[in-house]
């Protein structure tokens, strides 16, 4: 199977959101409201799933000093993560589940150059074979960090309660409804989540929800 197309700029994502307005008025009005929708590209490596298994179940605000103190410790690469201490682990604010998730990503000898070469489906697979890995984190990483462009986050409550929306559903579709929705935005669905997370926003605002 090949890698398929890749975002790697701002042209990117406008032709993927061309594509999903021509394919669908309603997707054409919500890219009406939101304007330009952004890159968020992210560089690829294990100190971005690090990132991301330290920004669980917490705050933004939390997220950032914790990882501030990690970054500070130098603990952003497998070895040194490998090398910790219990202590160490503890002291940049890694919770006891935090400190095995972290130990299992840095003793799971991913080869990040290579996973950037893999299908979607194998990136995937890889990547929620690390404990404190779901499929969330997994499928975030597939499309920022390795700027995989029909990669969809399926299980994203931001997401879901976009498609309600603008779609005018009867309720917030599951993780297994949105997949079948999102079959028919492939090959853009990386984009269709970019423009369902900035509808969202425009939508709550609207509403007056933050």
């Amino acid at each position: 199977m090949s890698v398929g197309r890749i975002i790697h700029g701002p042209q990117d994502v406008a032709e993927g959101a061309a594509w999903l307005a021509e394919c669908d008025p309603r997707f054409a009005r919500a890219l009406a409201e939101t304007g330009e929708l952004p890159l968020r590209r992210k560089p690829q490596g294990f100190d971005q799933l690090l990132s991301a298994i330290v920004s669980q179940q917490v705050s933004t605000a939390s997220a950032a000093a914790i990882w501030a103190r990690v970054e500070a410790a130098g603990l952003t690469t497998p070895d040194r993560v490998a090398r910790a201490g219990e202590d160490d682990l503890r002291a940049v604010g890694l919770s006891r589940p935090k400190m095995r998730y972290a130990r299992a990503l840095a003793e799971a000898g991913i080869d990040y150059d290579a996973l950037a070469h893999l299908p979607d489906d194998e990136v995937i697979a890889t990547l929620v074979a690390v404990p404190g890995i779901g499929h969330w984190t997994a499928e975030i990483y597939a499309m920022f960090s390795l700027g995989r462009a029909d990669v969809f986050a399926h299980g994203d409550l931001a997401l879901q309660e976009a498609a309600r929306i603008l779609f005018d559903l009867p309720e917030r579709p599951r993780e297994k409804a949105m997949r079948e929705i999102a079959r028919d935005w492939s090959p853009w669905r990386g984009v269709a989540a970019r423009l369902l997370w900035a509808y969202y926003r425009v939508a709550k605002n609207r509403e007056g929800v933050c």
